[in-house]
């Protein structure tokens, strides 16, 4: 093989391994339009149908074919033909563009003239390369840059960018210029140190400090100072980052002034608000001193006028008494009799006022003896037994099984059961009284009673039974009621009850009668009480012949009204009953 040969088949297979390898799509174009060379990548990039046969087959034929394919895939067809034919009539022109293609691909073209050693013309070559995910990175970056600088410039926020090392001035925002009163001119290449931006040095440095440990987002607040001298407080944030290859500081501020003015008085009026609720609270506390002071007070001179209340009145009664015993005409007697209903009833709502005083005034002591809670059912009968007789009312009790050996204040279940049975007695026009007493709860050392007092009266209307137990309430409080009272008797079983650890209610139908009821929790002794005969609550007398011997007692032609009448035995006519 001789030289020129071997220089020949060189020259082929270099140019062939250029086609092949090459990164792009390669057409040479003879000046007659005939293909000249191409390469497999050019159908690749132009995402054309490859020919089956080998490819120097279309060697010397016409590019018409191609251009054609090519034209079909463009996206503007015209522009693409026409700067065609201009490269084709100018073989000095050279052409470098980015051609978009329907598929939404883009491709560079570079295009250059084929020139022999004589500098004859010899063709053109077309360069032909995938570009698209080039394209499209450059339209997310001039994308980001775009939303970037326009959040940059529009958000309300000031937002500067600043070296890291100096602190100097690189770019900032509008907000950030009326913020702080500085042109772009006079903040960009200078330092906030330097325009004493900073309104106290100590709150950079400490800001400076924090930035060095933390080395990430940091937030701040302090004072700044505007061109004009005026101070504001600032919130920002600061968080490093790198512009065009300088390590900075993006920081993003924020006017907090009327927050923060805002904060310091609503923090102010808490302040006063406490103050003055501490100075409320004293007054109210010393308010509340006084007004139980004086409800003490007048409590504890109620309580200690009992004797100076009762002794004048229960001698008027004790006079009335007397003048009975010398004889008086039927008049004098009818007014005799009006004179001493007065002088009781009167009696009766003093002491009920009395005992509530007492009670409030804390003067209450309950005792803890032997009780024997049949007795005081009785001794409550024995009581009212004349005005339910005179009523024709049928007066009973009933008692379960009891503990024997029960401690209590008999004086103090007396009354409460006492309050209650006198209401049943005054509130029924016919029919019964029942008086009844059941064990609620059983313990090792204590018992719970459960009292009621049934009765067949008039009954009390729902809306009344909420303000029953209240003092000097009723269940009628119109002033032409037809039933007496002050109101008190319930309220005094209510507080009787509670002071011996129990409480006390009612339930009623209007028309059908009422229930009253207290509960009592009574300790247990240490031994049980000596059996005492049970009689019947319609021999009153008998009962108290037996239990009583020896003692005086009101003659039985008048009626049996106050437990304490036994104490009066100088002044009452009496018999001596003995056994």
């Amino acid at each position: 093989m001789s030289f020129e040969t071997h220089s020949e088949s060189f020259r082929a297979t270099l140019q062939s391994a250029i086609l092949n390898e090459a990164p792009g799509g390669i057409l040479v174009v003879t000046p007659e339009n005939t293909v000249a060379s191409v390469n497999e990548r050019f159908f690749a990039v132009w995402d054309m149908p490859c020919p089956a046969s080998p490819l120097e087959a279309l060697i010397g034929t016409s590019d018409s074919p191609i251009l054609e394919q090519v034209l079909a895939r463009v996206r503007d067809k015209d522009v693409f033909l026409t700067r065609i034919r201009t490269l084709y009539a100018d073989p000095s022109l050279k052409d470098d563009c980015n051609i978009p293609l329907k598929d939404g691909r883009t491709l560079h073209r570079h295009s250059a003239a084929l020139q022999g050693d004589d500098g004859r013309y010899m063709g053109r070559v077309w360069f032909f390369r995938d570009i698209s995910d080039i394209i499209l990175s450059q339209q997310a970056k001039e994308d980001s840059e775009r939303r970037y600088a326009t959040a940059f410039e529009t958000t309300l926020d000031a937002i500067a960018i600043t070296s890291l090392e100096d602190g100097i001035y690189i770019d900032v925002n509008q907000a950030f210029l009326d913020m702080s009163g500085y042109t772009r001119q006079e903040l960009i290449g200078r330092s906030s140190l330097e325009l004493s931006i900073w309104a106290d040095p100590l709150d950079r440095q400490n800001f400076s400090q924090k930035l060095r440990e933390k080395k990430s987002r940091l937030n701040f607040e302090a004072r700044f100072r505007k061109k004009c001298g005026e101070l504001f407080w600032g919130m920002f944030s600061v968080s490093p980052m790198s512009f065009n290859g300088q390590p900075c500081l993006l920081s993003i501020t924020r006017d907090v002034t009327e927050a923060k003015a805002a904060q310091d008085e609503l923090a102010s009026h808490r302040d006063r608000l406490e103050q003055l609720v501490a100075e409320r609270t004293v007054e109210l506390s010393r308010a509340k001193e006084a007004a139980e002071a004086a409800s003490i007070a007048k409590s504890a001179f109620l309580a200690n006028m009992s004797h100076e209340i009762r002794t004048p009145l229960n001698a008027v009664t004790g006079m009335a008494h007397l003048i009975r015993r010398g004889g008086l005409t039927p008049l004098q007697s009818g007014q005799l009799d009006k004179l001493e209903n007065a002088g009781q009833h009167l009696l009766g709502i003093i002491n009920a006022i009395l005992e509530l005083s007492k009670i409030e005034a804390g003067k209450l002591v309950l005792a803890e003896t032997p009780l024997n809670v049949g007795q005081v059912l009785d001794n409550v009968l024995t009581m009212l037994q004349s005005a339910a007789q005179t009523k024709h009312l049928n007066l009973s009790s009933e008692t379960e099984n009891l503990p024997p050996n029960l401690l209590g204040d008999p004086t103090a279940l007396h009354q409460a059961l006492l309050n209650y049975a006198a209401n049943a007695v005054k509130f029924t026009d016919a029919g019964t009284v029942t008086l009844r007493v059941r064990l609620q709860a059983d313990e090792a050392d204590s018992a719970e009673l459960r009292f009621e007092v049934e009765d067949t009266g008039i009954g009390i209307p729902a809306e009344a039974m909420p303000r029953l137990f209240a003092a000097f309430e009723q269940a009628d409080n119109s002033l032409t009621r037809k039933y007496g009272g002050t109101g008190l008797g319930l309220a005094i079983t209510r507080k009787l009850a509670e002071h011996m650890g129990g409480a006390a209610g009612a339930s009623s139908t209007p028309g059908q009668g009422s229930i009253f009821w207290f509960t009592a929790r009574l300790k247990k002794g240490g031994q049980a009480l000596r059996n005492i005969p049970d009689l019947t609550p319609s021999h009153p007398e008998a009962r108290l012949a037996r239990e009583f011997p020896g003692r005086f007692w009101p003659r039985p032609d008048y009626p049996l009204r106050q437990p304490k009448t036994a104490n009066k035995r100088s002044t009452w006519s009496a018999a001596t009953i003995t056994t």
